[in-house]
């Protein structure tokens, strides 16, 4: 009995009419078919229009004018499907290359390039939805009776859609309509395409994985073996567990292997020792009974094994009964960091940063300008076949795919290599299509020559301070890479040797080379300590931080501190470190933070961390050495003692310190891609940061500023984020229009305004009653800050010595004098500028140009200097201001209405 897919199926082979007389008939009858209903009617407002052919959008165009296009078939939230018809013969050869097949020795007389122009156009439909709406997770492209092409965007931007779900199975036959996994996956893209998002399966698997491996790391570190030791051991069990899966060394063969020690702990060391040297150097296992691929590579050079209890066993045994086929690298490297530390262990199940975030920076700086060059290489090459100008065609796309293969991508701050890994993984589905692309102009034997040359890890390079993190990104890049190989290759090994020791993951500092470090010593040879930047106790009246004496670490001295080399690459992309320029000291050391700021002079001692990377890559792309490069940064990126940096690079001046370029100047660079503000997941424990990415290229020219127009809590981890976009030249505050940064200040308001007083010591200020309980006479003032003066001033005073040497103090006013012994030198003592050291009982920054500004006058203007909303307010010329308030030496209430 014929069944209703056989009659789809023999029905639609034999349609031979047009694109226009037989497209919506052939996508109705699908639809019925995977168990949807057919389109709806169409209505004449637009907004009602969720789910019918001919979709109306509109197109605006750069000069202001508008266009419009028709949607073959859309349905709102699932997928936009552009439908042609192409001629038969290429049909044929076309189809054969479905669903993983190898290409027909079929030969037809030129190219039609038809479906490649169809998902352009579906792409630009995609994006010209109305923003309310979203763009579609879902593209189809359908050549009528014959082939399905699908393509995904999960994190729905639209910048990419890619093969789905990959470049090697994304093409589906009439015929595989036959196969109920084909039908089940076009079911779902056409009632519930979020359900084939691969992360939201991996994620829930990479977690559980994650969990056992840290209940054996905690169970083998009770055991009193050092966690460096567990960590190396656990990496080889686990890569073990994943060679088995993918069919590297013989299905389920470590996990039996595992099983039938479980009563025999004395023969685990022997037997898995042995194992491992035979992965390394590949041939006949003696323990498992196959020939085993070569691995090489440094991961089982020195495989020690650790011995375990039958409960250790059991537990490695839950762990490998997962599917590692799964494993989402993209998250996988940050919770093994966390299973295989015990202090972050507690952190296992809490937050991790969204691959939808890496990847907002990953695309615009790495693949979008690769895609652009592969959209013009793919134009070139069909022309030529449509040509008949084959060699020359596959020339073009062999040139590509060099290039493709040789693009160096370094992340100077790659902890465990999410960024790297999610590169890797675009890289490698753009290789897939550049090869799609190769078979069906040049079919077998044009693909067939291009085996061995492929997109690998030896092209993604890391720097990485912590050793442990760094071996795990080099870990988590193999996997991927091998995930990779065999979605896009079935079930043909990897060339030999399976893992290769390319040395692409660094382990050293990315800003500051030395070559060691001492500690200060005193006259006696006793090290010199500092207040450890840490341990803290609170200030009984403003509740900041002062030093807690008990808790000390020494002085160092970085010896011959240079700035560091990176790796030669062509493109840069990271998420260096987030510290502050206030608290670089205390994280960081004197001595680590002193070495950086003599080798980098260029960079203010303003600038937070983050910025040394992004002056880095700036410099490095101004002299021609890369080609751009994206940095997450705070998104006090755009506040001035960051914004300085951004400033100097974007201005034609002559370049400090490393390489010039012609002539002693640097190229002219921009901002092609920038996002101001945007939300963050830095730390397991979740906390909201607020970031900025940058990405910056040679020339100048217009760029992309996308602004987050709502956040909504997801499904998965961090917020959805919604992003509105704008383009043209982006200035250094993150944006467009008018160069307010660019703004000098004029010369007539010289010597009238200036941030208040700042105090280097919280001990200056005092509460109503300790001041009562000092000299009346004594240089005591009210004192107001931001919040004072945006909610109720709290009473504060300020102790004000300024003018008075410290022996007159201690002689007029000896309670204050002891109240500031007390309070501010020992803070004082730990200040690395001599002038805050040695005048202690003097605010650190007494702004002498304020104090004859205040003369004479009975108030001054007062605003808060960073503030959501701009107030002013007149304040007492009495009142000391504090350093986070400007101060406007004007009493005349005129001055006040302009402002």
């Amino acid at each position: 009995m014929t069944t209703a897919i056989e009659t789809f199926i023999a029905r639609w082979q034999n349609a031979s009419g047009s694109e226009l007389a037989n497209a919506q008939s052939f996508v109705g009858e699908l639809a019925e078919l995977l168990g949807a209903t057919r389109p709806d009617p169409a209505q004449a407002d637009t907004a009602d229009n969720a789910y019918v052919f001919e979709r109306r959008v509109i197109f605006r165009h750069g000069d202001g004018g508008s266009s419009e296009g028709r949607i073959d078939c859309y349905k709102r939230g699932c997928f936009v499907l552009e439908a042609k018809k192409i001629k038969s013969a290429v049909s044929s050869v076309i189809s054969s290359v479905g669903a993983g097949n190898t290409p027909s020795k079929a030969k037809t007389t030129g190219f039609d390039d038809t479906l490649l122009r169809a998902r352009a156009q579906a792409e630009n439909y995609a994006r010209a939805l109305p923003a309310t709406e979203g763009r579609p997770p879902f593209l189809i492209v359908v050549d009528v009776g014959n082939v399905i092409e699908l393509y995904a965007d999960f994190t729905r931007s639209g910048a990419t859609y890619t093969p789905f779900p990959d470049p090697r199975s994304h093409r589906i036959r009439l015929t595989d309509l036959g196969d109920e996994k084909i039908r089940a996956r076009l079911a779902a893209v056409w009632q519930a395409p979020l359900t084939l998002d691969p992360t939201s399966v991996s994620a829930k698997v990479t977690r559980e994985i994650a969990v056992h491996l840290a209940d054996v790391a905690k169970s083998l570190e009770s055991s009193g073996h050092s966690a460096e030791t567990v960590a190396g051991f656990l990496t080889r069990c686990l890569f073990s567990m994943f060679a088995e899966d993918v069919q590297l060394i013989p299905k389920a063969s470590f996990t039996d292997l595992l099983t039938s020690l479980r009563g025999k702990p004395a023969q685990f060391v022997p037997l898995v020792a042995a194992l491992w040297q035979e992965m390394d150097v590949g041939g006949f296992s003696v323990v498992l009974r196959q020939i085993l691929p070569r691995f090489n590579g440094k991961l089982f050079k020195s495989p020690t094994v650790l011995p375990l209890t039958k409960a250790q066993i059991d537990l490695l045994i839950e762990a490998s009964k997962a599917d590692w086929t799964l494993v989402e690298p993209a998250i996988f490297g940050t919770l093994l960091e966390r299973a295989l530390d015990a202090t972050e262990r507690h952190s296992l199940g809490a937050h991790y940063t969204p691959r939808a975030y890496v990847e907002r920076l990953v695309l615009p700086t790495v693949i979008e300008p690769l895609r652009a060059h592969w959209q013009n290489v793919q134009t070139a090459a069909v022309l030529l076949a449509n040509a008949g100008k084959d060699k020359e065609a596959i020339a073009e796309i062999r040139k590509f795919h060099t290039r493709l293969c040789s693009l160096r991508v370094l992340d100077p701050a790659c902890g465990s290599g999410n960024f790297l890994y999610v590169t890797l993984e675009h890289m490698k589905r753009l290789e897939g299509e550049v090869l799609n692309q190769l078979a069906d102009i040049g079919h077998a034997q044009a693909q067939l020559e291009t085996t061995g040359f492929a997109v690998d890890p030896h092209q993604f390079l890391g720097l990485e301070i912590n050793p442990r993190a760094a071996a795990i990104a080099e870990i988590v890049l193999w996997i991927g890479y091998l995930q990779w190989h065999f979605r896009t290759n079935g079930s043909g090994l990897p060339p030999s040797p399976i893992l290769k020791d390319f040395h692409n993951i660094e382990c050293k500092d990315a800003v500051l080379d030395y070559d060691a470090v001492e500690f200060v010593c005193d006259d006696a040879g006793k090290p010199l300590t500092r207040w450890d930047g840490h341990s803290t106790k609170a200030h009984a009246v403003t509740g900041q931080a002062v030093p807690d004496e008990g808790k000390r670490a020494p002085i160092e001295r970085y010896l011959n501190p240079r700035r560091a080399v990176w790796p030669e690459a062509d493109v840069v992309v990271g998420n260096p470190p987030f510290i502050g320029a206030s608290t670089m000291r205390a994280s960081l050391g004197d001595g680590y933070v002193d070495a950086l700021r003599g080798v980098w002079q260029d960079v203010p001692e303003s600038a937070d961390f983050v910025m040394f990377w992004w002056h880095h890559a700036a410099q490095l792309v101004a002299t021609g050495k890369l080609s751009r490069f994206g940095f997450i940064t705070t998104n006090s990126l755009r506040q001035t003692f960051n914004r300085r940096v951004v400033e100097a690079a974007l201005s034609p001046s002559p370049l400090a310190g490393e390489g010039r370029g012609e002539g002693g100047m640097k190229q002219a660079i921009h901002l092609t891609f920038a996002i101001p503000d945007h939300p963050w997941v830095d730390s397991a424990d979740g906390a909201a940061v607020r970031i900025a990415m940058t990405v910056l290229a040679p020339g100048t020219g217009i760029g992309r500023l996308c602004t987050v127009t709502s956040e909504r809590a997801g499904q998965g981890e961090g917020l959805e984020v919604e992003l509105s976009e704008r383009s043209g030249v982006i200035h250094a505050d993150l944006s467009i229009g008018a160069n307010v940064a660019a703004a000098q200040a004029l010369r007539a308001n010289a010597g009238i305004s200036s941030p208040g007083f700042k105090l280097h010591g919280a001990g200056f200020i005092v509460s109503p009653d300790e001041a009562a309980g000092l000299e009346d006479d004594a240089p005591i003032k009210p004192y107001r800050n931001g919040k004072d003066l945006t909610d109720r001033p709290r009473g504060v005073k300020l102790i004000d010595l300024y003018g008075f040497d410290a022996d007159e103090v201690r002689r007029r006013w000896p309670a204050t004098y002891q109240r500031v012994l007390e309070r501010v030198k020992p803070e004082r003592d730990q200040n690395n500028r001599a002038t805050y050291r040695d005048n202690w009982w003097i605010f650190g920054e007494p702004r002498k140009e304020l104090r004859p500004a205040l003369i004479g006058i009975r108030r001054y203007i007062a605003t808060v200097e960073t503030a959501k909303h701009r107030t002013f307010q007149f304040l007492d010329a009495t009142i000391a201001p504090d350093n986070m308030l400007i101060a406007i030496a004007l009493d005349d209430a005129y001055f006040l209405g302009v402002l």
